[in-house]
């Protein structure tokens, strides 16, 4: 994105690390955002370099530097910015990152482990996009009948109207309730995990998610985050070829150009 040429305010707010870009859009469509003192409009084309933009009454703050860290988030906090209701959220944990981030994808208020958080909007919309389609494995305790809900969680299982399946599905421990299942998925749909153990009979009590493609959460503490090296970024998403294949490719939308551009990572 060139600095002095025109681009679509949501975008410009998720490049300065003001917010995601959804959230971006949200904040437009409440009138949180101006332009030269006119409330900006969602979609409104925009210059870096010549319009002055205010959001929630202060100055648009100036380029942060690309940040990407993993967090290895604890039970009991929700994957948001902020929480009407009050509830802790994954940004109590990296206030000392020294920039402004937001997560990528969410892990639920009871789930544990791989959180990705970044201020980089191409990259967070490149990851999360169901196209995407990254392994995701995950570390379940389970109650029931573990052993013969393995073969049932890689068969084709309808949730909310649609049909996923375990890429893989094994037992790592026999419990005298149930046992440690590792389950790895490509899609990511809302509570997948724990609603597929719900169809094969088995009541989750512990879910964590332990990698994302290769990326590995290894022995990073609860609560703690580190920064991720260039190779484990690139190997998640190679930005460099999105943005080539973003700049000769014209569409309506950042969403339409990522998505034709087939988002390839790195293999």
């Amino acid at each position: 994105m060139s600095p002095d040429g025109p681009v679509r305010i949501q975008k410009l707010l998720s490049a300065h690390g003001v917010s995601s870009r959804r959230m971006a859009e949200k904040m437009v469509l409440a009138g949180r955002v101006t332009v030269n003192g006119v409330t900006a409009e969602l979609g409104q084309s925009v210059y870096e370099d010549r319009d002055v933009i205010v959001v929630d009454g202060m100055p648009l703050p100036q380029r942060a530097a690309k940040v990407y860290i993993m967090l290895n988030k604890p039970r009991g906090y929700v994957t948001t910015v902020s929480d009407e209701r009050g509830r802790k959220t994954v940004m109590s944990l990296v206030t000392d990152v020294g920039t402004g981030v937001y997560p990528v994808g969410r892990l639920d208020m009871f789930s544990e482990g791989l959180l990705l958080l970044t201020n980089d909007g191409l990259f967070a919309n490149a990851v999360a996009h169901p196209s995407f389609n990254k392994a995701k494995t995950y570390e379940v305790v389970v109650s029931g009948k573990a052993a013969e809900a393995v073969a049932l969680l890689r068969d084709p299982i309808e949730i909310d109207s649609c049909v996923v399946r375990a890429i893989s599905a094994k037992l790592l421990a026999l419990t005298p309730d149930g046992g440690v299942l590792s389950i790895t998925i490509s899609e990511g749909r809302n509570r997948q995990i724990r609603k597929m153990c719900d169809h094969c009979g088995l009541k989750v009590m512990a879910l964590k998610r332990v990698s994302v493609g290769s990326l590995k959460l290894g022995s990073l503490k609860t609560g703690q985050w580190r920064h991720l090296t260039e190779a484990e970024k690139n190997s998640l998403c190679d930005l460099r070829i999105i943005k080539n294949k973003i700049f000769h490719t014209q569409f309506p939308s950042l969403e339409g150009c990522c998505e034709a551009a087939g988002w390839f990572p790195v293999r």
